[in-house]
């Protein structure tokens, strides 16, 4: 009994000896335990602090916001000192930025910033050739811009930026558009013996230089040659890809190029069918001058010449004799269709692609009896799918249209009389 006590008092002592070891212990290392070393985020406060997005540009770097940002810097890894003990990346970091502080002659003592620096600098260039980073740096994102689509097809088919649909005859070279930012000229040739219609054998566009964003660029197509380059070997232009030609895969009907003009907020879509090619532009309103009197013909902004438009025609069986029509230089002889169809086939074989009477079910109709080649016919199948890549803002169903189809067509059945007698255009005014 007398021994107890003593006894007690060593177990008290040894008990509190280990209860102070592992507080002591567990004070020295939580925070090796409970902190995570955030080095990765001072690091990604510095890109991004730096970066060009923000305003902040290499040619500018001996700048005093590039000071205040490396101060920031530094600071961020101070604190990440006892939690980043041992890390290669920290340490890394801390060499570098005394590297930077000599190299670029800043002072460790100064205004600091833990977010991105502000910059009344000038915008990147990368924003500058970017139509829709503009809009909304311009501050007019609520304001939502309007686009227009011009497309052309088949015997030539032209909707303009007006939304007006037209048939024409345009043979030989034409300009669709012509502005400041690029011009688009289509060559024209006659398609078969016995039709004035003609089909578009060659397609040049010009891009123009704009604003440091790209020099001038042209891009050609033929009959012959769908290439995936501009003339100069280039597939790219400008600054960050502000205008670029791609191999665009979709409805499977010919062969497609895709050119994205970032810096105008412009898509053209060109496609070989058949013999012949297909043009199609989504482009912005406000970079369209839509007055009469600008100067020069744009087929896309003022349609067709009167004198051009292929009209309406009631003709008999007798009024379907070919006319000879002599050679397509660019095509060699002109050939004789490749088949005879009556209204009747014409519209069943447009309806296994366009279900709905609508102009482009009867522009398939009308190339089918001008030319009886059924791969061609595929051309309004085509723009239709282009008009769904590139939709205008307002899109109406059943555009307005010009003598060939403005005698309420689209709403005749394609067994009526009328419905043949206007599709027989084999002769014009």
């Amino acid at each position: 009994m007398g021994r107890s006590g003593p006894q007690i008092t060593a177990k008290r002592q040894l008990w509190d000896c280990v209860t102070i070891t592992m507080v002591l212990l567990s004070l020295l290392f939580r925070p090796a335990h409970c902190q995570q070393c955030r080095i990765q985020r001072c690091n990604a406060e510095y890109v991004s602090s730096t970066s060009p997005s923000s305003g902040l540009q290499e040619d500018v770097s001996l700048d005093v916001d590039y000071c205040i940002a490396l101060r920031a810097y530094a600071l961020c890894t101070r604190r990440q000192a006892r939690s980043c003990r041992g890390d290669l990346v920290y340490h890394s970091a801390v060499f570098r930025i005394k590297e930077l502080f000599s190299q670029h002659n800043c002072s460790s003592d100064g205004p600091t910033s833990s977010a991105k620096v502000p910059s009344t600098s000038r915008p990147a260039v990368s924003e500058l050739c970017d139509y829709e980073n503009r809009v909304l740096a311009s501050g007019s994102a609520g304001q939502q811009k309007k686009y227009a689509h011009c497309g052309l097809f088949g015997d030539p088919h032209l909707r303009t930026f007006r939304d007006e649909f037209q048939t024409c005859k345009v043979e030989g070279a034409w300009p669709l558009i012509d502005n400041r930012f690029l011009s688009v000229q289509v060559t024209n040739v006659p398609v078969v013996l016995g039709s004035s219609a003609t089909a578009t054998s060659k397609i040049t566009v010009i891009f123009k230089s704009y604003h440091g964003c790209t020099d001038q660029k042209v891009y050609q197509a033929t009959t012959e040659d769908l290439p995936l380059a501009f003339q100069d070997g280039t597939r790219r232009g400008g600054e960050s890809g502000s205008l670029a030609i791609s191999e665009r895969g979709g409805s499977g009907v010919g062969r497609q190029v895709k050119i994205q003009a970032r810096y105008i907020g412009t898509s053209i879509i060109i496609r070989r069918v058949g013999s012949y090619l297909t043009f199609a532009i989504r482009m912005p309103e406000e970079n369209l001058d839509f007055s009469e009197d600008n100067g020069g013909l744009q087929l896309c902004l003022h349609g067709c010449p009167r004198n051009e438009l292929i009209k309406e025609h009631r003709l008999g069986r007798q009024s379907q004799q070919p006319r000879l029509q002599g050679t397509n230089t660019e095509l060699g002889p002109l050939r004789p269709p490749h088949q005879v169809y009556t209204v009747e086939r014409a519209a069943a074989k447009c309806r296994e692609t366009l279900q709905v009477e609508d102009v482009y079910f009867h522009s398939c109709v009308f190339d089918l009896l001008t030319t009886g080649d059924p791969e061609f016919s595929m051309a309004a199948y085509g723009a239709l799918e282009d008009l769904k890549a590139l939709p205008p803002s307002k899109l109406r169903q059943n555009p307005r249209t010009t003598r060939l189809f403005n005698q309420g067509v689209s709403h005749v059945s394609a067994h009526s009389p009328l419905f043949a007698l206007l599709f027989l255009i084999l002769l014009l005014l």
